[in-house]
């Protein structure tokens, strides 16, 4: 029991309430739960790689227990101020930081009940018939060693040697977090990994999908072009459920290879280039949508917006080195099309410094590989 309510509290209650934070900074229409939570983990995820990425690289002995010091604190300074901004505008009598967003809802239609029942049997069927691969014998034996030794890509998963810096995986801390979590919750890594994760991760996902169809389905264009009322929200009910359903069913039947986004999302789901194909890169798409929400300028003002859009991109070295160049080159091409489009120049410096803490990374690992090249 004592392990599940710290799982529900690190994996639940800190990221909403560190969510609150960007929450406290966006337009009131934008702030829903899904938002919060979605932020907070993002938030979340970055301030561990600022915890755990130096001590991989500076820190030669118990660099994990160092992490974990940092990052705890971090994190609970963080969640802190959340729940003191929450306060300060409850307070204040200023719109709700979670429930600003959702006074035009979604009502309840019969096509959500198929999509539960997608959600339901891909959650039992990744539990219940947890998938192990070759990979495993790396990510998840690095989960466990952190969790048993204290130490970061010190000890040779395969062998049990100790070894110099991983120069591939150093940076890329997912599964530390992951060995934080098991630390956290009492609970042997491997559990965490091929159980507590998918449980997270997958609903997680289609959290962001569903933050990103009430975006695309939300205003209702009139004849003539323009969209109903100043500024009023208009779902089309019918349509959310549908793109929810299409996105499950695209989930299960996206085996079509062993290197597809589905089959990882599905049956790697505890690692970090799943997260970065899963959550990062959809992510970003959904921090666009809501910069150009149709032409309204305000999502190009909103300091949370710039805010969740470094924590995503900080989010993608945490998952995967890869990443990292993918997403820059994704928000490169995403950014100069818009910017054409909506006339916008300014955004392009925005993005940039959006985009500092990536090239930072970027040169560390270039940096990296060379003395190692030249050993």
């Amino acid at each position: 029991m004592l392990s599940v309510i710290s799982c529900i509290f690190w994996l639940l209650v800190i990221p909403f309430c560190i969510g609150l934070i960007p929450a406290n900074f966006i337009s009131a229409d934008k702030r829903t739960p899904g938002f919060v939570l979605l932020s907070g983990y993002f938030g979340m995820w970055a301030l561990f790689e600022l915890a755990a990425v130096p001590a991989v690289l500076w820190v030669e002995y118990h660099n994990f227990r160092v992490a974990s010091a940092v990052f705890t604190v971090l994190t609970l300074l963080s969640a802190a101020a959340g729940v003191l901004l929450l306060y300060r505008n409850a307070k204040a009598g200023a719109p709700g930081l979670i429930m600003g967003g959702c006074r035009t809802g979604v009502e309840w239609q019969k096509e959500w009940l198929i999509f539960f029942v997608l959600l339901g049997f891909q959650l039992y069927k990744a539990v219940a018939y947890t998938s192990f691969d070759g990979d495993d014998a790396y990510y998840v034996v690095e989960s466990l060693i952190a969790q048993e030794a204290g130490v970061m890509y010190r000890i040779l998963p395969l062998t049990g040697g100790s070894t110099g810096l991983d120069v591939r995986h150093a940076m890329a801390v997912f599964p530390m977090w992951v060995a934080y979590i098991s630390v956290r919750a009492g609970v042997h890594a491997t559990i965490v990994s091929h159980v507590v994760m998918p449980l997270v991760l997958i609903p997680l996902t289609y959290l962001l999908f569903y933050e990103i169809g009430r975006i695309l389905f939300i205003k209702t264009p009139l004849k003539d072009g323009t969209q109903t009322g100043a500024g009023e929200n208009v779902f089309h009910r019918e349509n959310l459920p549908i793109f929810m359903i299409i996105m499950a069913v695209f989930q299960i039947f996206g085996n079509v290879s062993i290197y597809t986004n589905e089959t990882f999302f599905l049956t790697r789901t505890w690692q970090g280039k799943a997260v970065a194909g899963a959550l990062v890169i959809p992510a970003l798409i959904w921090v666009f949508l809501q910069i150009y929400d149709r032409g309204v300028k305000n999502g190009r003002t909103d300091a949370g917006i710039w805010m969740l859009l470094v924590c995503v991109n900080m989010t993608a070295g945490v998952c995967s080195s890869i990443a990292v160049f993918l997403v820059c080159i994704l928000i490169a091409v995403t950014t100069f099309c818009l910017a054409v489009a909506e006339r916008d120049w300014k955004v392009l410096f925005k993005v940039g410094f959006a985009c500092i803490p990536n090239v930072v990374y970027m040169a560390v690992y270039v940096y990296m590989a060379y003395s190692y090249l030249l050993k």
